[in-house]
């Protein structure tokens, strides 16, 4: 059985391109849970402190830090596939 892969995304409204295409590519994933972090909430910068994200967006898949600043989508795919998503 294939586990539920979470990803968590710490970012702004400077975030939009990631955000758009999540939303064109998400469906392309099984067993996701896709959660937005507002970083300037307190469990935003709690988190940002965690994962020392000093970049937006913070990109967190399984507790793990994936990415910070830019987002290589071909990266982000291969990885999801790897986890079975």
């Amino acid at each position: 059985m294939i586990e539920l892969v979470e990803i968590m995304v710490l970012g702004c409204i400077e975030c939009k391109k990631f955000k758009d295409w999540w939303e064109k590519n998400s469906q392309n994933f099984k067993n996701i849970n896709f959660q937005e972090i507002d970083a300037t909430t307190p469990k935003g910068q709690e988190m940002v402190l965690k994962y020392k994200i000093f970049s937006s967006p913070g990109i967190i898949i399984n507790d793990e830090l994936f990415s910070s600043g830019g987002v290589n989508t071909d990266k982000l795919t291969e990885k999801l596939k790897s986890l079975g998503a």
